[in-house]
């Protein structure tokens, strides 16, 4: 898959770039550099609201939140919307999730997340695979019609900020890492790295996340 982006991905045994963004949840700001040295942290990068496999990322990862902690790991995801988009959006749909914005994917360019370069091989590619990320349509779905299945059935209107967010990020890959209290990368996952464009949509498996969680070197 050729990618527009400008660095290789973020590998184990990597230092984790620092980043400080605006938090979700209150006005302030949430930095890489808050958990240096207190916990661990799993870091989910999504793009923004206007995705709907990443909206329901934030639920299953939200559900997870819980068992990381367990584990003495904190959880932040990064949206790529403005704050105030991401706060309205929440506030009707709260997550345990900790949040922040990130609209210009700055975050996501430190960490090497790819970009697909918009090609007509791209497009061919988008056309012809069938994804069902969740598991909740009858068969898969060819990718556009897949994201306007979710979006249907999640009954979510998208706004103008998500039409200005989808137009400069798409077609935007996300990635998963597991950062321990030193600030290096232990574990990561890379949208498509391993299955193609058929692993659009998908989060690791919750029990791949809790076992990296485990294997985190001892404090």
């Amino acid at each position: 898959m050729t990618t527009s982006d400008t660095r290789p991905p973020i590998e184990p045994g990597e230092a984790a770039p620092d980043f400080t963004l605006p938090a979700v949840d209150r006005n302030e700001s949430v930095s890489l550099a808050d958990y240096r040295g207190r916990s661990p942290v799993f870091l989910a990068l999504l793009v923004g609201l206007w995705c709907p496999f990443c909206r329901r990322q934030l639920v299953q990862l939200g559900a997870t939140e819980g068992k990381l902690k367990a584990l003495g790991v904190e959880s932040l995801a990064v949206v790529a919307t403005p704050p105030e988009n991401a706060r309205l959006y929440f506030k009707f749909r709260p997550t345990r999730m900790r949040l922040a914005s990130d609209p210009e994917l700055s975050t996501h360019r430190a960490y090497g997340v790819p970009r697909p370069a918009v090609t007509p091989e791209l497009m061919e590619a988008l056309a012809s695979t069938r994804i069902n990320p969740h598991g909740d349509y009858p068969e898969p779905l060819p990718v556009m019609e897949a994201a306007a299945t979710t979006a249907r059935m999640d009954s979510y209107a998208g706004t103008p900020t998500d039409q200005a967010d989808m137009e400069r990020q798409w077609p935007q890959l996300k990635g998963q890492f597991l950062i321990d209290r030193d600030g290096i990368v232990r574990w990561a996952n890379i949208e498509c790295a391993k299955e193609g464009l058929g692993g659009l949509g998908k989060n690791p498996p919750e029990d791949v996340i809790l076992s990296a969680a485990r294997a985190l070197p001892p404090r």
